[in-house]
């Protein structure tokens, strides 16, 4: 064998064979080609405490479609005469005993932004580069290079759309290689080489989920869904707010975003194919609300990320308010659990759990609903709901999209807050979308669907719905509890105002006590309680 003429292309988000400029840069000139992903126990294995099913990091769903993404690579690869090498285990470890035991001169992996990779590519560039190992690593996540953007703007990422659309200019073009086949795998000393497991093979049991997410993981998938997308020649007029929420079987949206999640799509390739087809059309909607326009907000919310430390909490992080949330796990778990009794607010909790997706305009809707609009709780702690249960789910776009949703970044207008009885009426008004997640609620006449309480008993009886038995009644008075969560707002804002953005753990506890005594002095909610049950 010539000696260091092997190459090892390391995969973890960009599970795809087009537009990839590791498995590009690895392949050219290498007498061998070494395709890895390495499974990592932590994001795998069944975890019995969690409160879905699925391990301690990510719910089954994202966990099933990662699996199928990684079937089907290796089928393409298969057939360009390749495969893919599935080994499990810590992946700098693991990396770092294959770079030992095979005869490899580069190492090529996708760059990524996250703190987990960033931490876990030092370990295996530094030994890689001490070993004489030459280490490519290209930006293909993004369309953009983070660190370009933050440079452009002065070591900083802007923090308007406006501005990041204005320095980021127009992204480079996706790579057009078309392989015939790929350098054959070398020989594989010692390493143990599994094929890609099923959920069954990780201890998942057949029953663990009676309905699993209708999106099929894959590049193959995801080519054929862009395609499909492309052909409706809707793309032109995507306006962002207008889709409909409530369209659950054949979702308004493309939904490529778990294939966008996973790199299974291209995010050049996809800017491409849109700007093809404007060019082709003579009337279509400018950026921000267009779908290329979506494309630029993943790149917004991944520079913002890439450029903040602390982004993914409250504390320490000088792009977020500081504000004193509730710790109510009553609350938490209402919500979670989709028992709020807002059958709207439910029935998209439910759609989450099933399919690990739901429409932008309903995450906004529940999203709202437990920060600043009704509960109060925590962006944090919703945050690490969906970041267990979407399959789309990404580090930087589900931590900013919170930030931005609770208002504490990004986005200001606190007074402004999605209603959980009137939003969904608008698009819904027969509360189609609610009867099927909630069959519970199935014959309760529309009148009274979005607000069952207000039924009176012998309309609740003939539904077989009785509200506080049936189905719960309502954790909060959306009235009162808007108005009370706008009050705490307000304070809050004023507070980060007067000491500059530098509040203190003590400064939070002072306020958060001066907000719960006013509350006790309006006990609005509890009579309203009193009435409901009454």
């Amino acid at each position: 064998m010539g000696s260091g003429s092997g190459s090892l292309v390391w995969f973890r988000k960009g599970i795809r064979i087009h537009d990839n400029p590791a498995l590009e840069f690895a392949s050219r000139t290498a007498s061998h080609l070494y395709p890895v992903f390495v499974i990592d126990p932590h994001y795998m294995k069944p975890d019995p405490n969690a409160f879905s099913p699925g391990s301690s990091r990510a719910g089954l769903n994202r966990i099933k479609f990662l699996l199928e993404s990684l079937v089907d690579l290796d089928l393409n690869l298969k057939n360009l005469g390749s495969r893919l090498l599935i080994l499990k285990g810590d992946p700098a470890e693991v990396v770092i005993h294959c770079l030992k035991e095979w005869n490899v001169s580069k190492l090529c992996f996708e760059y990524d932004t996250e703190p987990y990779y960033q931490a876990l590519d030092v370990k295996v560039k530094n030994f890689a580069l001490a070993a004489g190992i030459e280490v490519f690593s290209p930006v293909s996540h993004t369309l953009f290079n983070p660190t370009d953007i933050i440079h452009k703007n002065g070591g900083k990422p802007p923090l308007s759309y406006q501005s990041f659309v204005k320095l980021a200019g127009e992204p480079p073009s996706p790579l057009t290689t078309v392989y015939s086949s790929l350098p054959p795998v070398g020989h594989l000393g010692s390493c143990d080489i599994f094929e890609v497991p099923t959920i069954t093979d990780l201890g998942y049991g057949e029953a663990e989920q009676d309905e699993f997410s209708p999106f099929k993981g894959g590049e193959s998938e995801a080519l054929k869904r862009l395609d499909e997308c492309m052909k409706d020649k809707w793309v032109a007029n995507f306006e962002k707010p207008k889709g409909n929420p409530s369209a659950f079987l054949k979702p308004a949206t493309t939904v490529l975003s778990p294939y966008l999640k996973f790199g299974c799509l291209s995010s050049r390739y996809f800017y491409q194919r849109i700007q093809d087809i404007y060019r082709s059309m003579p009337k279509h909607s400018s950026p921000p609300v267009s779908l290329s326009g979506q494309l630029l907000w993943r790149e917004f919310f991944y520079t913002a990320a890439f450029g903040t430390p602390n982004f993914d909490r409250m504390k320490g992080n000088r792009i977020c308010k500081q504000i004193p949330w509730k710790d109510d796990d009553k609350l938490l778990e209402a919500w979670r659990e989709a028992r709020t009794g807002f059958p709207w607010i439910d029935a998209i909790m439910i759609q989450l759990r099933r399919w690990g997706w739901m429409h932008h305009l309903a995450r906004h809707s529940v999203a709202c609903f437990l920060t600043r609009g009704d509960l109060f709780v925590h962006w944090e702690k919703g945050r690490d709901v969906f970041e267990r249960l979407l399959i789309d789910s990404d580090w930087a776009i589900n931590n900013g999209n919170w930030m931005w949703l609770s208002c504490s970044s990004f986005f200001y207008q606190y007074n402004r807050i999605y209603s959980p009885t009137t939003f969904g009426k608008k698009y819904d008004p027969n509360g189609d979308y609610i009867r099927h997640f909630l069959p519970v609620l199935k014959d309760m006449p529309k009148e009274y669907i979005y607000e069952p309480w207000t039924a009176p008993k012998s309309i609740q009886t003939k539904a077989n719905c009785i509200i506080g038995k049936d189905y719960p009644i309502p954790v909060v008075s959306h009235d009162s509890a808007s108005k009370e969560c706008r009050r705490k707002m307000g304070e809050a804002y004023a507070l980060n105002k007067e000491l500059n953005g530098l509040v203190g753990e003590d400064d939070l506890k002072n306020l958060r006590r001066k907000l719960d005594e006013s509350e006790r002095e309006e006990p609005e909610g509890k009579r309203y309680k009193q009435k409901l049950i009454g």
